[in-house]
C-alpha cells in the first residue's frame, strides 16, 4: 500500500480523508472491508510503513468502523490520548482516558494468568491486541519518556500516579499480545529510563515488575553502570524495595544462558574464554563490579537474607504491597494462594470469636502468619540467589569476606529450623496447578537455592568452617590431637566471633535432614553436593571424621545399596560424597566394610557402580589412590583393612582396573567432553599414572591393545585416548585453578600429571610408554583437528551420558540456573 499517512486528530478530518483511511475504505465512498485495517496496521507494525497508529485515521471513521468491530473504542481512546498528551498538556484529560482504557485491557490480563485459561491465541484477548495494533504501545512509551525532554531548559514532569497507569497499561499489554515485550526490549533508551522511575514508590513495583519481563526477553543484556546514579538509587531503596529488586539484578549479573551447562562442551568454552579474553568483561561481570561498589550494598542483602519473619513490615503496609502484587500478574498465582489461605485462617478465627464471643478482627487487618512466613520466602529466594551468583563470580574473595563479616551464615543458621527447613503444615501454600514437592513450590526453591549457596560458600575456601560452632571447631581439632596430626591451618585462622552460634552448626543441621529425607526426594542431591564441598580441596582427616562421627558414611551407604537408588543424578552426587568422606581414611574403609558385611550386599555396591561409570568414577578414583597410599605404610591398622576390605580387595585386581581404564577411555571424546565428564579423562589419567610409579605402564598400555583387538576394534580406544590427551594438554596447561583442584585432590603434583601425559604422546613408536606404540601402522589416526568446522557447530563424536544435573531446575525462582554446581575435575 503506498500511501503518505496525513495525521488527523479528534474531532477533525470531517472535510476530507487521510490517503491511509481511504485506502482502509477501498476508495471514496466504499463500504469497509472486513479484516482490512488490522491487516495493514500488522503490517505497518512489521515494516514501519503505511499504516502504524490511531492517529493516523480520523474519528468519524473509527467510530463507524468500530460499530462493526466491537474494538471497545479503544481506537477512539488512543486518538484522544494523542491530542492531549502533546508537550504543553497540562495532561489531566491524558489520565482519565488511560483510567478508561486500564479496565479494558486489565481484566484480559487477569484472564490470562487464572487457572481457568484455556490455550490462547491472539485473538483471544482483543482489546490489548487492537489496543498494540493502533499503535498504543509506542505512544504509551513516549507519554512516559516526556520527562527526558526540556523545554527552554526546564524537563516536563508526569504524575506518579498517570507513570503508574501507563505502566499497567503497557504490563497488561505484554502479558496478552505476543511480540510486545520483545519490541520493547529493543528500546535500550526506554529499558534504562525505566530505572529511574523506580525512585518513587508509587511506581516502584509496577516498575520492577516491567522491567524484569523485558530484560528476560532482551536479547542482549543491559550494563548497570548505564543506569543514570545507580548507587544512589539502590542505597535509597527500602529493605522491601531492595528485595524486589533482587528479582531485576538476577538477570542483570547472571551470564547469558548459552546452552545447558552440563552440556555445553569444553572445546566450546575453551573457544568461548579466548574470545571473552579480547574482548574484555561480560556485561554480567561489569555488572557484578557496578553493584559491589555500592557502599552497604552486600551488607543489606545479608540482613534481608538473615532477617527474621517477625522483623518484617507491619501489617498495614504488607497489606498494601500484597494487593499492588496482586494486580502484577507476575506473581498473581503465588499471592492468590496466599490471599487463599488468610481467608481460610480468617474464617476459622472468625469461627472461634463467635464462639468465645469475641470480637472478629477483619482479614483486611490482621495478617495471617502463614503469610507473613510466605512473604519472607518469596523475598529471601531472591537475595540469596544473588548472594550465590556473586560468590561465584570474578569478585568472589571480597564477596566471601563480607557475607563473613556481616555474619550470613550464623544468620541463616538461626533461621534454619523455624524457616528455611521447617516442618510442612497441611495449609502449606504451592501454587495453582502443583503440590508441595512441585519444583515451583516457594518452599521447594528456597530449600535450593540455600543449598546452593552453601556449595558455593564452602567450595575450596576457608572460611567453610565458619559453617560450624565454637564447640564443633574445638571438636576437629581434639581430632587432630588424638591421631597426633597438625591441626589443620584453617581452623586455627577462623574468626570464632563469626561462627554459627547455638547447639549445632550449619553443616550438621544440614547432616541431621539429609539422613532424614525420603528416598525419592530431590533434595538428596543438592544436600549431597553441599556436604561435599565442604570437604572438596586438600584432604582433611578431621574434616572426614567430623562428618564419619555422625553417620554419614552409613547413611550414604543405606541409600545407595539398601534403598536401591535409582536417580543417576542422586547417585552421583552420593558416589562423588563418598570418595571425598573415605580418600586416605583407614577408618572410613573399616567402617565401610563393617557396613558392607556380605558379598550380597557388596554385588549390590558393585552393580550400582558399575551400572554408570560416568556417575562413580571419582570413587573408583578415590578408592584406587587411597589404595595406592596404604600399600605403600607400614602400619598394622592399615595391614588389617588391606586385607579385610572387599572394595579394596576389588579396585587391586589387575583386571578390574583394566575394565574402568577401558570403560573410562571408551565412553568419552574429545568433541563430547564437558565439565561434568572430563573427570573421567582424569581418572583413567589416575590409574595410569600410578601404573607409572610402579614400573607398570606398558603392561597396561599393552594390555589396552589386547582388550582393544578382542573387541575386534584394533587402534579405536588408543587413537581416542591419544586425541583426548592431546587435548587435556591444551585445556589444563594454561588453566592454573583446574590444576591446582588436580593437584589437591589426587595428592599428585601437577608436574607428575604433565610429564605422564607427555610420556603418554611421545610421538617415537620405539618408546615402551607411547601410545603411538600400541597402534599398528594402517589404524593410526592421531592427528585429528579439535576446532570447531566453518558454519561454528562442534564436530560431534558419538553421544555419551553427560556426567551432572537433570535440567529439571532449570528457572527455579524465574531465574536461569546457569551457575550449577560443576562436578568435580
Amino acid at each position: 500500500m503506498a500511501a503518505a499517512p496525513a495525521v488527523a486528530r479528534s474531532g477533525a478530518g470531517r472535510g476530507r480523508r487521510s490517503a491511509a483511511t481511504v485506502a482502509a475504505w477501498g476508495g471514496w465512498g466504499g463500504r469497509p472491508r472486513p479484516g482490512n485495517i488490522l491487516l495493514q496496521l500488522r503490517q505497518g507494525q512489521l515494516t514501519g510503513r503505511g499504516l502504524v497508529r490511531a492517529v493516523q485515521f480520523t474519528e468519524t471513521f473509527l467510530t463507524e468502523r468500530d460499530k462493526q468491530s466491537k474494538w471497545s473504542g479503544i481506537p477512539q481512546l488512543l486518538l484522544k490520548l494523542h491530542a492531549t498528551s502533546h508537550l504543553h498538556s497540562d495532561f489531566v484529560e491524558c489520565q482519565n482516558i488511560l483510567k478508561e482504557i486500564s479496565p479494558l485491557l486489565s481484566m484480559e490480563a487477569m484472564a490470562f494468568v487464572t487457572e481457568e485459561r484455556k490455550l490462547t491465541q491472539e485473538t483471544t484477548y482483543p482489546n490489548t491486541y487492537i489496543f498494540d495494533l493502533f499503535g498504543g504501545v509506542d505512544l504509551l512509551v513516549e507519554i512516559l519518556m516526556r520527562p527526558t525532554i526540556s523545554i527552554r531548559g526546564q524537563k516536563l514532569k508526569i504524575s506518579d500516579e498517570m507513570s503508574k497507569d501507563c505502566l499497567s497499561i503497557l504490563y497488561n499489554t505484554c502479558v496478552c499480545t505476543e511480540g510486545v515485550t520483545k519490541r520493547l526490549a529493543e528500546k535500550n533508551d526506554f529499558v534504562i529510563f525505566l530505572f529511574t522511575l523506580m525512585t518513587s514508590k508509587k511506581t516502584f513495583l509496577q516498575t520492577a515488575t516491567l522491567i524484569e519481563d523485558i530484560l528476560g526477553v532482551k536479547k542482549e543484556m543491559i550494563r548497570l553502570d548505564e543506569v543514570p546514579n545507580l548507587s544512589s538509587l539502590v542505597s535509597n531503596f527500602d529493605q522491601q524495595q531492595l528485595a524486589n529488586f533482587c528479582r531485576i539484578l538476577a538477570v542483570t549479573i547472571s551470564e547469558m544462558d548459552t546452552g545447558n551447562d552440563d552440556k555445553h562442551t569444553l572445546l566450546a568454552k575453551n573457544a568461548q574464554q579466548k574470545k571473552s579474553l579480547s574482548l574484555g568483561p561480560s556485561a554480567a561481570e561489569i555488572n557484578q563490579a557496578a553493584l559491589l561498589s555500592i557502599p552497604g550494598f552486600v551488607e543489606r542483602l545479608c540482613k534481608l537474607a538473615t532477617r527474621k519473619v517477625s522483623e518484617s513490615t507491619g501489617t498495614a503496609s504488607f497489606l498494601q504491597e500484597l494487593e499492588e502484587w496482586y494486580t502484577w500478574l507476575d506473581n498473581a498465582l503465588v499471592l492468590d494462594a496466599l490471599m487463599r489461605v488468610a481467608n481460610e485462617e480468617s474464617e476459622h478465627n472468625q469461627g472461634a470469636s463467635e464462639e468465645n464471643g469475641l470480637p472478629h478482627t477483619s482479614a483486611r487487618t490482621q495478617l495471617p502468619q502463614s503469610m507473613k512466613i510466605m512473604h519472607e520466602i518469596m523475598y529471601k529466594l531472591e537475595v540469596l540467589y544473588v548472594l550465590c551468583v556473586l560468590l561465584m563470580g570474578r569478585q568472589r574473595n571480597q564477596v566471601h569476606r563480607m557475607i563473613a563479616e556481616f555474619k550470613l551464615i550464623p544468620g541463616l543458621n538461626n533461621l534454619f529450623d523455624k524457616l528455611i527447613w521447617r516442618k510442612h503444615s497441611a495449609s502449606s501454600l504451592v501454587l495453582h496447578g502443583h503440590n508441595q514437592n512441585c519444583d515451583c513450590s516457594p518452599d521447594i526453591t528456597l530449600k535450593i537455592q540455600f543449598l546452593r549457596l552453601l556449595q558455593s560458600f564452602s567450595d575450596h575456601h576457608e572460611n567453610k568452617y565458619l559453617l560450624l560452632n565454637n564447640q564443633e571447631l574445638n571438636e576437629l581439632s581434639a581430632i587432630s590431637l588424638k591421631a597426633n596430626i597438625p591441626e589443620v591451618e584453617a581452623v586455627l585462622n577462623t574468626d570464632r566471633s563469626l561462627v554459627c552460634d547455638g547447639k549445632r552448626g550449619l553443616l550438621t543441621r544440614l547432616l541431621q535432614v539429609m539422613k532424614k529425607e525420603p528416598a525419592e526426594s530431590s533434595f538428596r542431591f543438592w544436600q549431597a553436593r553441599a556436604v561435599e564441598s565442604f570437604l572438596r580441596g586438600t584432604t582433611s582427616y578431621a574434616d572426614q571424621m567430623f562428618l564419619l562421627k555422625r553417620g554419614l558414611l552409613e547413611h550414604i551407604l543405606y541409600c545407595i545399596v539398601d534403598s536401591e537408588c535409582k536417580s543417576r543424578d542422586v547417585l552421583q552426587s552420593y558416589f562423588d560424597l563418598l570418595g571425598e568422606l573415605m580418600k586416605f581414611n583407614v577408618d572410613a574403609f573399616k567402617r565401610f566394610n563393617k557396613y558392607i558385611n556380605t558379598d550380597a550386599k557388596f554385588q549390590v555396591f558393585l552393580k550400582q557402580i558399575n551400572s554408570s561409570l560416568v556417575d562413580s568414577n571419582m570413587l573408583v578414583r578415590c578408592v584406587t589412590l587411597s589404595l595406592d597410599r596404604f600399600e605403600n605404610q607400614v602400619d598394622m591398622k592399615v595391614a588389617e583393612v588391606l586385607s579385610e576390605c572387599r572394595l579394596l580387595a576389588y579396585i587391586a585386581q589387575v583386571p578390574t582396573q583394566m575394565s574402568f581404564l577401558f570403560r573410562l577411555i571408551n565412553i568419552i571424546h574429545v568433541q563430547t567432553l564437558t565439565q561434568e565428564n572430563v573427570s573421567c579423562l582424569n581418572t583413567s589419567l589416575v590409574i595410569l599414572m600410578l601404573a607409572r610409579r610402579k614400573e607398570r605402564l606398558p603392561l597396561y598400555l599393552r594390555l589396552l591393545q589386547r582388550m582393544e583387538h578382542s573387541k575386534k576394534y584394533p587402534g579405536f580406544l588408543l587413537n581416542n585416548f591419544h586425541n583426548l590427551l592431546r587435548f587435556w594438554q591444551q585445556h589444563y596447561l594454561h588453566k592454573d585453578k583446574d590444576s591446582t583442584c588436580l593437584e589437591n585432590s589426587s595428592c599428585i603434583s601437577f608436574s607428575y600429571w604433565k610429564e605422564t601425559v607427555s610420556i603418554l604422546l611421545n610421538p617415537d613408536r620405539q618408546s615402551p610408554s607411547a601410545l603411538v606404540s600400541y597402534i599398528e601402522e594402517p589404524y593410526m589416526d592421531i592427528d585429528r583437528d579439535f576446532t570447531e568446522d566453518s558454519s561454528g557447530c562442534l564436530l560431534i563424536g558419538r553421544c555419551v551420558h553427560p556426567r551432572g544435573l537433570s535440567q529439571k531446575w532449570r528457572g527455579l525462582s524465574l531465574h536461569p540456573l546457569g551457575h550449577r554446581a560443576a562436578a568435580p575435575a
